[in-house]
């Protein structure tokens, strides 16, 4: 034990019973509390018999200790016992639906691009059937998975704008560390032009000083799409 880990465990020691599960929240991090310090923090105080973590140990004993158990009880369950009023019952209940939503959510997997055609499938929905030019992002985490698309601008039947500085500004805001271009062509046509390869040039070079890096170009029409990267373009 360091010195400044003895003196926190002094520092806890020395703060009133109810208080303790916050400060060691906030001292320590949520880690370090027990599923009865977490329950304390929910119902906020105790009776006059017992603190608030020893309530919430009375809680927990009703559902064999078990948060799966726990999250069965009704409201009425937890106002059976002494000390829990429908507020706090509510809000343990609030609080366990959350945990079980969140994990419900973890099952969803963000998709990962491992090649152009992956690229274009994620794109695809966005740009399909469009009269006019849009142009837009793929973010990337490290593991290339798609944090979201975002679109840049919108132009007309022949082009549209495509700022530099605003491009990597939302690449920076959403902590990517990698990105795909993408743009369509209403006109069916898959050649890029030389502004489509002026301007990937810029952002590749952009996305080398930023560490940031351009992966791909893609132009996207209704009937297929040509990849930067698989032509060599980049």
């Amino acid at each position: 034990m360091t010195e400044n880990d003895y003196t926190s465990s002094r520092k806890i020691l020395s703060w009133a019973e109810e208080d303790r599960p916050r400060e060691k929240l906030l001292l320590k991090g949520k880690a370090a509390l027990t599923d009865a310090e977490l329950i304390a923090i929910l119902i906020g105080s105790g009776t006059v018999e017992l603190s608030a973590v020893d309530l919430a140990k009375v809680i927990l004993q009703k559902a064999s200790n078990n948060l799966n158990e726990l999250a069965k009880l009704t409201t009425k369950d937890l106002m059976k016992i002494k000390g829990i009023g429908e507020a706090k019952a509510i809000t343990i209940i609030a609080a366990l639906e959350l945990g079980r939503r969140r994990k419900e959510s973890e099952i969803v997997r963000k998709p990962r691009i491992t090649c152009s055609k992956d690229g274009y499938e994620q794109i695809r929905p966005y740009l399909l059937d469009l009269p006019h030019e849009e142009f837009w992002l793929l973010l990337l985490n490290r593991a290339n998975e798609v944090i979201r698309p975002v679109q840049i601008s919108q132009g007309g039947v022949s082009g549209t704008v495509a700022d530099p500085k605003m491009i990597f500004k939302v690449a920076v805001e959403h902590l990517a560390s990698a990105i795909i271009l993408a743009h369509n062509h209403p006109s069916g046509n898959l050649k890029p032009s030389e502004a489509d390869k002026d301007l990937t040039r810029r952002l590749t070079a952009a996305g080398k000083l930023l560490e940031i890096p351009v992966l791909d170009h893609i132009i996207f029409t209704d009937g297929g799409y040509l990849s930067f990267a698989d032509e060599g373009l980049l």
